[in-house]
């Protein structure tokens, strides 16, 4: 074959062949079906709607009924959400955040650098994701009158965070009084979530008989928008905790289904009984002050028990506030104070810092020290956690404190 400078040098009759083929290429190319983003926002979509909650006699598990609404997945308002064929595992997911001695993230770390005991029994890792699967990030937002004088600065705290999500991250908008809507779901298009966050308005929801339904707004988004997904998952919920839904105290019973009766509607326990088996960590932003009490030492050293008991009224923090700080507690995540940065877009800056941050440890539970349910499966309830470093002096670990193992 004849070449010149190097060049290979096709007959006329090839050479003119090349571009037409290239052309039709081209053109069959264009032709394929290609994968479009929604670039309208939907409208809203009340989830709390005709829905209807059943818990299970035998089981003690809620569940909840939800009806095909329009404009719900699947319609020109909202694309269908993929479908994907699920397999229950029994692994157990563990997402956690090292921090050294200043709080600032510890990265770099490896599968070896970990161990992770369940029931206090270390178990053998099976899974070990640093970061690198991307996240998805549902921002639960009051709307409620109570929080109407912070409406333009959680906006604006709102649009920080979603700037420095890492760019394969996604985000979802709920926002909630008595009544919860979805304003978008999960999307990885910053415009559309930006728009979303502007029509968060606690105006808006003034119709809504005043109520502020927090941990109903909770379930909702994490029953809605996370099964099925893969990858680190979180709620960043901005409130003032204070729930007009569950009737809660400091009486431990308030947060659990009545035993022995036909207890059909959310409880305490039901939200982060949902929350744990999907891993789903909660990062909850008061709108209140910090009790002086409650440091970030003295939330560490209640790592393991429960903060909802009789004895708490002693100590002057509101129920409230304590239930905000269980839930982060059972869930893992952080509770942060509003009032102690110097702006609230300087919080979800840590935020998302911190999501960025984090490890996903995975174990097949091997049951406990006498033996019980080895093989890969746990005892029905709950089971306590703990994720130490290996040769890693002076860090500290941050997960949540249990998992709900539940019934078949």
């Amino acid at each position: 074959m004849p070449t010149r400078g190097g060049r290979l040098l096709l007959p006329c009759r090839l050479s003119g062949v090349v571009p037409i083929f290239c052309a039709l290429l081209l053109s069959a190319l264009a032709a394929l079906p290609q994968e479009q983003k929604p670039t309208k926002l939907p409208r809203p979509r009340q989830l709390d709607k005709d829905i209807t909650w059943s818990r299970n006699p035998s089981t003690g598990e809620l569940h909840i009924a939800v009806p095909q609404i329009a404009g719900a997945a699947g319609t020109a308002d909202a694309p269908a959400k993929p479908q994907a064929i699920q397999v229950r595992t029994q692994m157990v997911p563990v997402t956690c955040t090292v921090s050294a001695a200043d709080g600032s993230p510890v990265p770099g770390l490896t599968r070896q650098d970990f161990q992770v005991f369940d029931n206090g029994i270390a178990q053998p890792i099976s899974y070990f994701d640093a970061s690198t699967q991307p996240a998805g990030v549902a921002l639960v937002i009051d709307a409620s009158p109570s929080v109407l004088r912070d409406g333009t600065e959680m906006r604006r705290a709102a649009e920080e965070l979603i700037g420095a999500l890492a760019p394969l991250d996604q985000a979802a908008v709920v926002d909630f009084s008595d009544h919860t809507y979805l304003q978008l779901p999960f999307s990885d298009v910053r415009k559309l979530i930006s728009q979303a966050v502007l029509r968060v308005d606690a105006r808006a929801l003034l119709e809504d008989t005043g109520g502020s339904n927090i941990y109903e707004a909770v379930y909702l988004a994490a029953h809605e928008l996370f099964p099925g997904r893969t990858g680190r998952k979180a709620i960043v919920l901005l409130t003032d905790g204070q729930d007009s839904g569950l009737g809660l105290t400091l009486d431990p019973t308030s947060a659990a289904p009545r035993p022995g009766e036909a207890d059909n509607r959310l409880t305490f326990d039901d939200v982060a009984r949902l929350l744990a088996p999907e891993d789903i960590q909660i990062f909850a932003v008061s709108t209140e002050n910090r009790p002086k009490l409650m440091t970030a030492d003295w939330l560490a050293a209640h790592q393991r028990f429960t903060l909802i008991s009789p004895d708490a009224r002693r100590q002057g923090i509101p129920p409230y506030t304590l239930y905000l700080a269980e839930l982060v507690r059972r869930a893992g995540g952080q509770l942060y104070f509003l009032r102690e940065a110097e702006t609230m877009a300087d919080t979800f800056r840590k935020i998302a810092e911190r999501i960025r941050a984090e490890y996903t440890i995975g174990f097949y539970p091997m049951g406990d020290e006498k033996g019980d349910n080895r093989g890969g499966s746990a005892a029905t309830g709950w089971r306590s956690l703990r994720v130490e470093t290996v040769d890693q002096p002076g860090t500290r670990v941050a997960h949540r404190a249990a998992y709900y193992a539940a019934a078949p």
